[in-house]
């Protein structure tokens, strides 16, 4: 118990960062999804239309909620939102060209035949989440670095 303490204690605040980030993202996401959702299942907008303004929407809130709760961002500088801008359309450039085309091959390599929409819907789904894990990374390393804000206490 006590290991697991210093362990806590030495990672806590990258702990933190986490949950603090996955609450942001869970209503992030679900957010994300009825948009998505509503854009392509019931306006019938494209893939890339439904999913891209859905993540432009999330985005907004995403920027200003992670940086207040989980990087505690004091120190805005001009090009933060620049940065968060560049991390958000590489992100879903990659999450969203890698998604669909793999779930087309392996939705499509059986001898059943799905739906185009069914295959969009998981492959959102699917690009969702490759987004999440590339954003975090993204957010934490080059968005919210820690470069000029208060040293820590050695």
């Amino acid at each position: 118990m006590k290991k697991m303490k210093q362990l806590f204690e030495k990672y806590k605040d990258f702990i933190m960062e986490v949950i603090h980030f996955g609450m942001v993202g869970v209503v992030n996401t679900l957010m994300g999804w009825v948009i998505m959702a509503v854009l392509y299942n019931l306006i019938h907008m494209n893939y890339w239309l439904s999913s891209g303004i859905s993540y432009f929407i999330g985005s907004v809130f995403s920027y200003h909620a992670n940086a207040k709760l989980t990087f505690k961002v004091e120190n805005k500088d001009k090009w933060l939102p620049w940065r968060f801008a560049i991390n958000i359309i590489v992100c879903y450039l990659i999450a969203f060209s890698v998604a669909q085309p793999l779930v087309t091959r392996l939705m499509s390599s059986g001898q059943k035949t799905y739906s185009q929409a069914l295959i969009d819907n998981i492959a959102m789904l699917l690009g969702m989440c490759i987004f999440i894990v590339m954003n975090f990374f993204g957010q934490k390393i080059f968005v919210f670095r820690k470069i000029g804000h208060k040293k820590e206490k050695a």
